[in-house]
């Protein structure tokens, strides 16, 4: 009975040990970090995040998810409860999105800034700040592999629309043209054949014509050295052209001793003539009036009124 009951008392002794061991190395190792609530709200997928998950703030540990559940107030968004360190930059522009460890698919949040100075987002028990989630790297590679493969359908159908059988009957019939034009090329050079052969003999022409050619230009060389021998002779100082221009000096100076001259006597005789005639013809005309006159003369002229002599016609 004594063995037992040292074996008792030896067993509880033990147990108390190995609780208070405990109990000292949890109270040693309590997490004295101050915490602050927030909450990610999103109507997006999360997979592979799971309380107790890992909060980072670029690339450093400043949390963990604490809960998920679904809002009661909106029905199908997500909220997220976090517990950030109290001291960590969550701003109002922070935002959060889906990081994932390596290969094994465990989801952490990650959280980051658009930019630096934003005021801090103010948070407590009773009103507990949101941050925005936005798409991570998989679900923006899920969203553009699901473009990527509506664009892969329509490129296949336009594919098989292009292959059609009326399609396929046009491409075939572009490829038979396609030969017949090619025999038609090759036919070409047998056409050309005796276009070649006279080759030489137009080589041989053209030769001749360039001869020719080089004779004329010689020819007009020569015609050319005439022309200014010619205009050289032409423009001596006693050459023709210099004594044309001073017989035209010559006919200018008689043209103006004319004019200054000759021209005014012949217009004062054409005056005279013309008063001579003038006499002739009242003298003609006296005559034929009164022919008496050869012989009597001219009579008296009547006095007029205011003359000597004058008298009044009487009625």
């Amino acid at each position: 009975m004594e063995n037992r009951s040292y074996a008792l008392m030896t067993g509880v002794f033990t147990i108390a040990l190995l609780v208070a061991t405990v109990l000292v190395g949890l109270w040693l190792n309590r997490d004295k970090t101050e915490l602050s609530p927030y909450e990610i709200v999103t109507t997006q997928s999360i997979p592979g995040l799971n309380p107790q998950a890992t909060v980072r703030y670029r690339g450093l540990e400043v949390g963990r998810v604490d809960e998920i559940v679904f809002d009661p107030k909106v029905t199908g968004q997500i909220l997220i409860k976090l517990s950030v360190e109290e001291g960590s930059p969550i701003t109002t522009t922070t935002f959060a999105s889906l990081g994932y460890q390596g290969v094994t698919g465990i989801a952490f949040i990650q959280l980051d800034d658009d930019r630096t100075g934003s005021p801090l987002l103010k948070t407590d028990p009773d009103h507990v700040g949101r941050i925005p989630l936005r798409p991570g790297l998989l679900d923006q590679l899920e969203k553009r592999g699901i473009a990527i493969l509506d664009r892969t359908e329509q490129i296949t159908a336009r594919i098989n629309n292009l292959m059609s059988d009326e399609n396929q009957k046009t491409i075939i019939g572009a490829f038979d043209n396609i030969s017949k034009a090619a025999e038609a090329y090759g036919k070409i050079p047998e056409k050309l054949d005796p276009t070649i052969a006279r080759m030489p003999a137009l080589v041989e022409k053209l030769d001749r014509s360039l001869t020719s050619f080089d004779n004329f230009a010689g020819s007009a060389t020569k015609a050319v050295n005439n022309y200014d021998q010619l205009a050289t002779s032409l423009q001596a100082p006693d050459g023709p052209i210099n004594r044309l221009n001073g017989a035209i000096g010559s006919l200018q100076g008689v043209t103006s001793d004319l004019e200054a001259e000759t021209l005014p006597h012949l217009t004062r005789m054409t005056d005279e003539a013309r008063t001579a005639l003038r006499s002739v013809r009242r003298t003609a005309d006296s005559l034929s009036d009164r022919p008496q006159s050869i012989l009597f003369g001219n009579p008296n002229i009547q006095p007029g009124p205011g003359e000597p002599g004058f008298v009044a016609p009487t009625k």
